[in-house]
Formats: structure tokens, C-alpha cells, sequence
């Protein structure tokens, strides 16, 4: 049986993409095959470098070419991009060849704080700003706006009035670490 091969956009640290290719390594079904990142000076960059992976550095103008972006994932055999804190927005182009195989992670409740500009800790500082009770992740799939694609799965976590935004991420970054790539192997496997 041939692997499904994913591309892992990652614009940061690499936390959830490191998360990812560990547990896909040894997969039956699925691997890692390529990671792109919109940021040469990211720390996703250098791990991935360092594990052998092979990595695409594109400057954000280069990420915005659509067609630029179809031609990798086809030259590589790629068929799904999983978004781990890529903060780009993704070319229609891109959409458009891969409609139903781009999954986002979101450190949010959605439809509650998403959006433009929403990622980090401002979503974090902003779910505390509001008194909110909750946060969590949203797994979902993308279309052309910003976190408005189909929900895939949302796991919630408790927010006390005393929790910091640092508190906050903590706690979501537990839920993306325990779910994220259990998700994506759950829709991949299921999808034919």
C-alpha cells in the first residue's frame, strides 16, 4: 500500500511539526514528506534540516504564488498540507488543488477568536482579556478566509479567572500536543 505523503507548512518554533513528524516516522499509512516555512531564521527549520527532512524555504512573497506552491506539493507527491503555526495565508491556487486536504490547527475555540491576525498569544491574551471560562484547539480544514473552513474536531479545556495568557497557552498546547496528530491521521486514514 502506497503512504499518504503530507507537507507540513510551519512558520516558528515547530512544536506541533515536530509533534507530527514523530509520530508519523514509522507509520503504516502515512509519512512526512516534505516541510515548507515561510521564515529561513525558524527553529522548524534547522530540527527538520537536522532530521533529514526535506525542506522548502520560501520569503513570503514567494509563499503568496499560488501556483509556485502547487508545483512543489505536486512534484513531491504530496497529497495533504497539514498548517503546524504557519501563519500565512494560503493561495486559492493552493485550495483549489487540494480542496478537503488542508488542515489548520487553531490554539482557539473557532468561531471564538480567529480570524487575521489572530495567532499566539494574542488569541491567548485575548481569551483572557474576555473572561472567557474555555479555550482549546479547532482542527479544521481551509478555505479561502482565515480560520472559516470546516470543522474537523475541537477539544476544550477550563480557563479559571486567575489563569494568565501563559496559563492559558500551557493548557492548549497540552490539547494540541495530545490531539493534533491523532486527528490528522484519523481524517487522512478516513479519507479516500
Amino acid at each position: 500500500m502506497l503512504k499518504k505523503r503530507i507537507a507540513i507548512f510551519a512558520s516558528g518554533s515547530g512544536s506541533n511539526a515536530l509533534n507530527l513528524i514523530n509520530f508519523f516516522a514509522n507509520h503504516s499509512a502515512v509519512e512526512v514528506g516534505i516541510v515548507l516555512s515561510n521564515k529561513e531564521d525558524a527553529p522548524v527549520v534547522n530540527s527538520c534540516e537536522e532530521m533529514g527532512l526535506d525542506v522548502f524555504v520560501l520569503n513570503n512573497e514567494e509563499v503568496s504564488e499560488g501556483e509556485r506552491l502547487v508545483n512543489i506539493c505536486q512534484n513531491q507527491g504530496i497529497d495533504f498540507i497539514v498548517l503546524a503555526g504557519y501563519l500565512r495565508k494560503i493561495p486559492n491556487e493552493l485550495i483549489d488543488e487540494y480542496p478537503q486536504q488542508i488542515i489548520n490547527i487553531h490554539p482557539s475555540l473557532l468561531p471564538k477568536f480567529g480570524g487575521a491576525g489572530m495567532y499566539g498569544a494574542h488569541v491567548h491574551e485575548s481569551v483572557v482579556s474576555m473572561g472567557e471560562t474555555e479555550s482549546g484547539i479547532s482542527i479544521h480544514l481551509v478555505n479561502s478566509y482565515y480560520d472559516g473552513g470546516q470543522m474537523i474536531a475541537q477539544f476544550y479545556a477550563p480557563i479559571s479567572s486567575d489563569d494568565s495568557a501563559k496559563k492559558v497557552e500551557e493548557k492548549v498546547r497540552k490539547l494540541e500536543i495530545q490531539y493534533f496528530p491523532l486527528v490528522v491521521e484519523q481524517y487522512i486514514i478516513g479519507t479516500k
